[in-house]
C-alpha cells in the first residue's frame, strides 16, 4: 500500500481539497467519495469474440462486444467478473470519447484455429485508431490485451482503461484501490460466491501515469471526471466502501504506441496482482505463442468437414464453434458446459446481483453439446458430459426448486457448473421438463458409459419417466406443459437407450418395461398431439403442445399477445421424431405437417437464407415499438428467428435423401463478426440498428446453435443425421 493511501486514511478530508502539483493537478489520494455509486446492468448478449486457453492452470474466459472487452469469468463459467473494460480518448481540452461509443469496429483473427481475436476500433471522426488482440495466459489467470494505439491526424491525444469491475458475478459489493507497489489499480468483493471470494488486478506493461478509484456515476466516477474535465482531476487511492466501483488508469502514449493490459484474477488482491505481474513480466508473445499451440493440440487429427472445408466462413464457422464447446468446458467441474457466456439483452438486467443468464448448465443443452463433440471426434469430452449429467446433476432426494420440488430421478431446469449440491432453489429454476431427463440416458449410451453405477442411476432416471411421463410440466421451451412431439420423442429415444444399457446389466425386466412404454407412447402420439381441425393449411398437422388428449379441442393457451386455442399454435418439434428415429422421414403425418410449419413459421431473409421461428405468438425477443430487449417489459415483445432450427431443417432434409446444403449455409450466414451464431436473428426489414438475419440482443454463441451447426455439417458429410441414436432407429425399423 502507497503512502498516500496511508495517508488518506488519516486525513481523508483534509486531502480532497489539496491541490499538490505546479500544472494544476487536482490531487485527491484519499477515500472516494459517492459510495454505493450507481445501479448497473450487465452487457448485451451479442458477444463478437471470446476465449479461454485449453490448459486447466488458467481459470479465465473472455468475452468481447460492441468492440470492447465485456464479461471475463473467473474462476468458474458460472461466475461474471467484468461489466467492461474499454479505454477513453481525450485531447485534453476539446473533447472525450468512450472506445466503445466512439469508434466503428472490425473483427479478424490472427489465427482461424486458435480463438485469438484482433478488434481494431477507429474512431468516426477519423482521429484514432486502437487495435486490441485478446489471449489468456496459458499458465495463470490473467486476461491480456495487446493494444496499439494509433493518431491518425497526427494529433496529441491522453488515452485512460477505464475498468468497471463486476466481481464475484454482481457490480454492488466492491471495493477498489492502488497497489503502489505492483502499479496496479486492484479490486475486490469480500461476499464469497460459490465457497470463493474473487479479486482483480489491472496492470499495463507502459505503467499508469495517474490513477483512481471511484464509484459508478458519482464524481469520483473517472469517465463523470474525465467527460467533465478531459483529464482526471479527483485521483483517488482508495474506494474502501462496497458499492459499484469503476477504476481508470491513463495509459502514456505517443502518435503510435504498442503496450499490454494485463487483467489478473485471484481468490485475494494480492494473488490477483501476483497474476498480472507474472503475466507482463512473460511478455504477450510468450502466452500468445504458448496459447496458440494449446488449441493447435487441441484440433489436431479432428478433420474439417468437406461441406465446409472449401468455404472460408463455413470453415471458420465449424471451428470457431468446435472450439467454442471445447472452451465452454468448466476448469474445476470437467464435463460442464454453461448454454452461453452471455446473458441474452443483459444490458437490460440488473447487474447489482448474481444472475444466471445463460451461466447454468441444462441437460438439454448439454446433450446438444456432447453429440456435436462426439461426432467432431471429440468422445473424450463428450464423455465427460455425460459422467458430470450423472454424478452432478441428477437429483437422488426430493428437492426444493424455484417454486417446483423436484423428485428422486428427476433432473433440473438447470444448475451451476458444480451441479445440485449446494445449489439453491433459485440456482436450480423451476419447471421440471422430461426431455432433460431423457437426453442424458441417450447421451451415456451414446458415449458408452452403460456401467453398473451408472446403469442404478440411470434406471432412477427411467423409472421415473415412466411413471411421470409422457406429459411434461415444461417443453424443450421451457414455457408450457403437456404432451409435446419433442418431449415424447425424446422420452422414447431415452427409453429405448434405457432398455438397451438393462439388458447390458441383466436387468431385462426393466428393459422390457421400458421399451414397452416407448412403443405404447410412440403408438399413441398421433392421436393426441396431430389436430385435424387446426386454422392453417389443410388444417392437419402436428400441434406444438396438448393439454390433454383431444388434439381437435378449443383448449386454450395464453401468450404475451393474446389467448389462442393450442390447435392453431405451430412449431417444429415434431422434426425431432425423424432426427432421434422415432419416425421415418416419409411418415405421412411428419410430412403432413411441414407446409404448415414452414407457412407460419419461416420467414426469408433478403439473401434466401431461410430461418424459422420457436412457434407462433412467441414473445422471447425484442419490443416490436422501440427494439429494447426482452427483459425490459416493453411493447409487443416479438420472438425472432433462431438459426438452429434452419440446422434442424437440414437434418430432416438429410433423412429425407435431400440436400442441406441451403439450410448449412443460412446458419454459416447467421454468425457475426467473431463467426459465433447466435441464439437469435432479426426477422423483418433493418431497425432498431438490427438488420435481416443478424444478430440481435440475444445470446451469441449459443451453445446449442454451435452444436448444431457442427451437427449438420458433419452430418452432410456421412449422408444422415450423426447424432440418431441407432439402436432407437434399429427399433423402429429406419434405415
Amino acid at each position: 500500500m502507497g503512502w498516500c493511501a496511508r495517508l488518506g486514511r488519516l486525513g481523508t478530508a483534509l486531502l480532497l481539497g489539496a491541490v499538490a502539483t505546479g500544472s494544476g493537478t487536482a490531487y485527491a489520494a484519499g477515500d472516494a467519495p459517492g459510495a454505493p455509486g450507481g445501479g448497473s446492468s450487465w452487457t448485451t448478449g451479442d458477444k463478437i469474440s471470446l476465449g479461454t486457453a485449453t490448459g486447466a492452470a488458467s481459470k479465465v474466459w473472455f468475452t468481447v462486444a460492441k468492440g470492447v472487452t465485456s464479461e471475463v469469468f473467473y474462476p468458474r463459467t458460472d461466475v461474471p467478473d467484468v461489466q467492461d473494460l474499454q479505454y477513453v480518448v481525450t485531447d485534453g481540452s476539446s473533447f472525450t470519447d468512450l472506445e466503445r461509443d466512439a469508434t466503428t469496429h472490425t473483427v479478424s483473427m490472427p489465427d482461424e484455429r486458435s480463438p485469438e481475436y484482433t478488434v481494431a476500433n477507429t474512431a468516426t471522426s477519423g482521429r484514432y485508431r486502437l487495435t486490441e488482440t485478446y489471449v489468456t495466459d496459458p499458465a495463470r489467470s490473467t486476461l491480456l490485451i495487446r493494444t496499439r494505439f494509433q493518431s491518425l491526424d497526427g494529433g496529441a491525444y491522453k488515452l485512460y482503461a477505464l475498468f468497471n469491475p463486476s466481481l464475484a458475478g454482481s457490480g454492488g459489493n466492491d471495493t477498489g484501490a492502488w497497489d503502489a507497489a505492483n502499479g496496479a489499480l486492484v479490486a475486490s468483493d469480500g461476499q464469497a460466491v460459490f465457497g470463493s471470494t474473487v479479486a482483480s488486478a489491472l496492470k499495463s506493461s507502459a505503467g499508469f501515469t495517474t490513477h483512481t478509484s471511484g464509484y459508478s456515476g458519482a464524481s469520483s466516477d473517472g469517465l463523470t471526471d474525465l467527460r467533465a474535465n478531459k483529464r482526471l482531476t479527483g485521483q483517488y487511492d482508495t474506494a474502501s466502501s462496497a458499492g459499484n466501483i469503476v477504476q481508470a488508469g491513463q495509459v502514456p502514449v505517443g502518435t503510435d504506441t504498442t503496450f499490454t493490459l494485463a487483467l489478473g484474477f485471484g481468490a485475494d488482491r494480492t494473488a490477483a496482482a501476483s497474476a498480472a505481474t507474472a503475466s507482463l513480466s512473460a511478455g504477450f508473445a510468450s502466452a500468445e505463442s504458448s496459447y496458440g499451440s494449446g488449441w493447435h493440440g487441441y484440433l489436431s487429427g479432428k478433420t474439417v468437414p468437406a461441406s465446409v472445408s472449401g468455404d472460408t466462413a463455413r470453415r471458420r464457422a465449424y471451428l470457431v464453434g468446435l472450439m467454442t464447446l471445447h472452451g465452454l468446458e468448466d476448469k474445476t467441474f470437467p464435463g460442464a458446459n454453461v448454454a452461453s457466456l452471455a446473458t441474452p439483452w443483459g444490458d437490460y438486467v440488473d447487474g447489482g446481483a448474481l444472475n444466471d443468464g445463460y451461466h447454468r448448465v441444462w441437460a438439454r443443452d448439454l446433450y446438444q453439446q456432447g453429440t456435436a463433440l462426439l461426432a467432431a471426434g471429440d468422445a473424450a469430452q463428450a464423455k465427460r458430459m455425460a459422467q458430470w449429467l450423472w454424478n452432478r446433476q441428477q437429483i437422488t432426494a426430493w428437492t426444493p426448486g424455484d417454486g417446483v420440488t423436484y423428485g428422486p430421478g428427476s433432473f433440473p431446469r438447470y444448475s451451476p457448473v458444480g451441479g445440485v449440491s449446494g445449489a439453491t432453489p433459485q440456482q436450480l429454476g423451476c419447471c421440471e421438463q422430461l426431455d432433460e431427463e431423457a437426453f442424458p440416458i441417450v447421451l451415456a449410451w451414446q458415449t458408452g458409459l452403460t456401467d453398473s453405477a451408472t446403469w442404478s442411476k440411470i434406471k432412477l432416471t427411467a423409472d421415473h419417466i415412466v411413471s411421470f411421463g409422457p406429459a411434461t410440466p415444461g417443453e424443450r421451451w421451457e414455457e408450457q406443459g403437456g404432451l409435446s412431439p419433442s418431449t415424447v420423442a425424446a422420452e422414447i429415444a431415452g427409453l429405448v437407450c434405457a432398455g438397451d444399457i438393462a439388458r447390458r446389466n441383466g436387468d431385462t425386466a426393466s428393459a422390457t418395461t421400458y421399451e414397452n412404454t416407448a412403443d405404447s407412447w410412440r403408438n399413441s402420439l398421433e392421436g393426441k398431439t396431430f389436430t385435424t381441425t387446426g386454422y392453417f393449411g389443410d388444417h392437419s398437422y402436428y400441434e406444438r403442445i396438448e393439454h390433454d388428449s383431444d388434439p381437435n379441442d378449443t383448449f386454450a393457451r395464453t401468450f404475451a399477445d393474446g389467448t389462442w386455442w393450442e390447435r392453431d399454435i405451430v412449431d417444429g418439434g415434431f422434426l425431432d421424431l425423424v432426427r432421434l428415429g422415432v419416425r421415418p422421414a416419409s411418415y405421412g403425418d411428419v410430412t403432413a405437417s411441414l407446409p404448415e410449419l414452414d407457412a407460419v413459421d419461416s420467414v426469408t431473409a433478403p439473401n434466401g437464407d431461410v430461418y424459422w421461428h420457436r412457434y407462433n405468438h412467441d414473445s422471447y425477443g425484442e419490443s416490436q415499438d422501440d427494439g429494447t430487449g426482452w427483459p425490459a417489459g416493453h411493447g409487443h415483445p416479438t420472438g425472432r428467428a433462431w438459426p438452429l432450427l434452419s440446422g434442424e431443417r437440414g437434418e430432416y432434409e438429410l433423412a429425407a435423401g435431400r440436400s442441406a446444403t441451403a439450410q448449412l449455409k443460412a446458419m454459416a450466414d447467421s454468425a457475426n463478426a467473431g463467426y459465433l451464431i447466435p441464439e437469435q436473428v432479426w426477422d423483418r426489414a433493418d431497425q432498431y440498428g438490427f438488420t435481416f438475419s443478424g444478430a440481435t440482443g440475444s445470446a451469441a454463441p449459443l451453445a446449442w446453435a454451435e452444436a448444431q451447426y457442427l451437427r449438420l455439417a458433419l452430418s452432410i458429410d456421412a449422408g444422415r443425421p450423426v447424432d440418431r441414436p441407432s439402436i432407437v432407429a434399429a427399433r423402429y425399423g429406419i434405415s
